[in-house]
């Protein structure tokens, strides 16, 4: 097994000097390949920087928070009471239901709060810095259909640790990181399901740590369509009817976006596409227009259970007194094994921002001067034609 180890090594190494020492284009490589370690230097330091002034501010939070814990806070009865409606909203799906009443520091709640809530909402009024006491009179529903004030409201999840907020702070990527980075370690050096187990939850705390991308986005399981986010505006020099008639026949997209094999519509809002990804495979899957406003908004989205995970939006607004259009373009996508798998396909030379780069400047050619070459040179005059049904507005789904 060990002389194995060394056979993949030595062959490793030897292809990595001929790489470098390429006459013909190791002399650029090396260049690139140092100006590269150069700016991850400079990154790096920046990150520290940043990682130090964080743990010294949350010290220095930390410090004063527990001074105002064992040293009693005199707070007027106006300031109370806006800290009470700040806790109420971190907590409360309805917080204007509810009537906050202070009086020499001591709160009186009256209203209507739902009965999931009513024990949270509680527990955390008694937190707030200077109450000295709490009278409850709330009005406690089962459910919100039982009073107009409690109709919508969005829930609130409080104040979660940080290791369960969708973004970490730079110390907690830090402690995550060397947390990670030893359990990988470990790991790697021990045998068996522990030491698989260990290096696999490692590795994903560690590249959690590092992206700062949520598990199930950086993995794919559960991430949605917002794997991965693309953003672009772009403006044509073409009226706004003319730009959202070429994007509603949707049959266009193969002509000038590369990667799309192809597109076939059916119905006013149903397509399938099929897409070329790394290394040549191809994904399939069925979409559904889900908001159609003419010469305002295009969105689409992938039906539930496809393959690839995929929704896009297009606002488009006129611009010098109608001669030109901006269009504002966001995309998303959930590719196979999450950003893990879109980092793949950065190593195989598949950049999805770049192929949407170069896709959009072919759409820009092929509007402003009639002709574009993609995969293949193709003329306006050859383009699907936008028939009159596929003009009227729909709403969200």
């Amino acid at each position: 097994m060990r002389a194995t180890w060394w056979a993949v090594g030595g062959m490793g190494l030897g292809a990595g000097l001929m790489y470098w020492a390429d006459p013909r284009s190791g002399r650029r490589r090396r260049a690139v390949t140092h100006d590269k370690a150069l700016h991850a230097m400079h990154e790096a330091g920046n990150a520290a920087g940043v990682v130090v002034r964080d743990m010294a501010h949350r010290s220095r939070g930390f410090f004063f928070e527990l001074l105002h814990r064992l040293r009693p806070e005199e707070v007027d009865d106006r300031t109370l009471e806006a800290r009470v409606r700040s806790a109420l909203g971190r907590v409360c799906s309805h917080p204007h239901a509810i009537q906050v009443g202070v009086e020499q520091g001591r709160v009186r709640l009256d209203g209507v709060i739902l009965k999931s809530e009513h024990p949270r909402v509680l527990s955390r009024i008694a937190r707030v810095r200077g109450l000295l006491g709490l009278v409850d009179n709330l009005e406690v529903h089962k459910q919100p259909g039982g009073h107009p004030a409690l109709q919508s409201g969005s829930q609130r999840p409080g104040e979660r640790p940080e290791f369960l907020q969708h973004n970490w702070s730079p110390a907690a990527r830090f402690v995550a990181g060397l947390g990670g980075a030893s359990l990988l370690t470990w790991g790697l050096s021990r045998r068996g399901i522990p030491g698989i187990g260990s290096a696999i939850l490692g590795g994903l705390i560690t590249l959690r740590s590092i992206t700062n991308i949520e598990l199930k986005r950086l993995t794919g399981i559960g991430g949605g369509r917002l794997g991965i986010e693309l953003h672009k505006d772009i403006t044509v020099h073409a009226p706004v009817e003319e730009v959202f008639g070429f994007w509603r026949a949707m049959e266009n997209f193969p002509r000038f976006m590369t990667h799309v094999e192809d597109l076939r519509t059916s119905g006013e809002d149903r397509s399938h596409w099929r897409v070329r990804g790394p290394a040549g495979v191809v994904f399939e899957w069925d979409a559904l227009i889900t908001r159609l406003i003419p010469h305002q908004v295009l969105a689409w989205k992938s039906v539930e259970g496809s393959t690839v995970e995929h929704a896009g939006i297009i606002h488009f607004e006129p611009v010098q007194d109608g001669r030109a259009t901006r269009l504002d373009i966001r995309m998303s996508y959930n590719p196979p094994a999450g950003a893990l798998g879109h980092a793949f396909a950065l190593l195989l030379g598949a950049d999805p921002k770049r192929q949407m780069d170069d896709d959009l400047m072919r759409f820009k050619s092929l509007i402003e001067t009639g002709k574009a070459t993609g995969r293949e040179t193709v003329s306006r005059d050859q383009l699907s034609p936008q028939t009159p049904d596929q003009s009227g507005s729909r709403p969200v789904h």
